[in-house]
């Protein structure tokens, strides 16, 4: 291939393959794009190979490694990162060894560079008790806080992801009977999630007072900010935290910290312990596999002990109290001095 041929199948494969042939989304294109950014500049600053310079040959798993570990060590990027990172050279070493076959066994090479283990993350979600103060915080007197009420209620509803709640519009909705909203997943996988029936009422109201029923507005962000645009995750993030700040000084357990992701751990929650199929959870939550959800099972300690006491006592004997049994005492002290 000719010595550009990096810049040409990085090219390609960002502008046309991912979004074109994948259909991946237009948030993991745009991860994608930054992961190579670093590792570009990282390769000029880092390694003195410039830009313009880089192609296939001197692209190899060794190269790719050390950028993974400088990630981790100087930029002190979580292991979540750089996995994440990982991905995506994976993603294009399997497109490249498609297109350059001469290529493979360096792609193969790649391919085979190994994530890293990390810890299970807690999860963190809101007791029932916590849930209410956080959703009694809104002043609904207010539109602006009326609006929130119904963003928050949505977000808990469905379980969705905050970006997922972003990209709704009125064309999302289902407000008639059976209430559903329809949510876009990540790669662009759709799926519907029912709406209870308070949440569809609000949701309802809501529509009626920002004029969103209408056809010409079927397109138009379901929850606008003040310009009328989308809403942007950092937004939504923002105004959680307004609440949680207000929620914390009437619940005293309230959560230090709470991300909108902490809402969508939530249903899941409640949803387990309320004997909820795990298998129903993974497609309100739009997981891929059915062990993605499983963490929830595992995280849940509340059910692990409601478990464990349908048991019963313990079949152990009873044995004597080392304290209150003096003859036993008296055995152990005789034979410490033994030894």
């Amino acid at each position: 291939m000719r010595k550009n041929d990096f810049a040409e199948l990085l090219t390609a494969f960002l502008s046309s393959y991912l979004p074109n042939f994948k259909n991946v989304s237009h948030n993991t294109i745009s991860s994608y794009c930054d992961t190579f950014k670093i590792f570009l500049r990282y390769c000029r600053d880092n390694c003195g190979i410039p830009i313009e310079k880089i192609t296939l040959e001197k692209l190899n798993d060794e190269l790719i490694e050390n950028f993974l570990i400088w990630l981790e060590n100087e930029k002190n990027c979580s292991i979540s990162t750089r996995n994440q990172r990982l991905m995506a050279f994976r993603s294009l070493f399997r497109y490249i060894q498609a297109e350059a076959p001469q290529h493979i066994l360096s792609c193969q090479k790649v391919l085979h560079i190994p994530t890293k283990r990390k810890e299970q993350p807690v999860v963190n979600y809101l007791t029932k008790n916590e849930l209410q103060a956080l959703l009694l915080q809104p002043d609904t007197i207010s539109s602006m806080g009326r609006r929130d009420l119904v963003m928050l209620c949505l977000l808990y509803d469905t379980g969705a992801r905050v970006q997922e709640l972003v990209d709704l519009t009125p064309r999302s909705v289902r407000i008639e009977h059976p209430a559903h909203i329809c949510l876009m997943g990540k790669g662009r996988k759709a799926r519907e999630v029912p709406l209870l029936s308070k949440t569809a009422k609000l949701l309802q109201d809501y529509l009626q007072e920002q004029q969103l029923l209408m056809p010409a507005k079927a397109n138009y962000p379901l929850f606008p900010n003040r310009n009328g645009g989308k809403m942007t995750r950092s937004g939504i993030a923002y105004i959680l935290g307004k609440y949680a700040d207000m929620a914390r000084l009437k619940c005293p357990s309230f959560p230090e910290s709470i991300s909108p992701h902490v809402l969508r751990h939530t249903k899941a929650m409640h949803l387990l312990q309320a004997d909820v199929n795990i298998v129903y959870i993974r497609d309100i939550l739009g997981h891929a596999s059915v062990n993605t959800t499983q963490v929830y099972a595992s995280a849940d300690t509340q059910m692990k002990r409601a478990a464990l006491e349908k048991l019963g006592d313990s079949p152990a004997p009873e044995v004597p109290s080392w304290v209150s049994n003096t003859d036993l005492l008296t055995w152990l002290q005789g034979f410490s001095k033994q030894k």
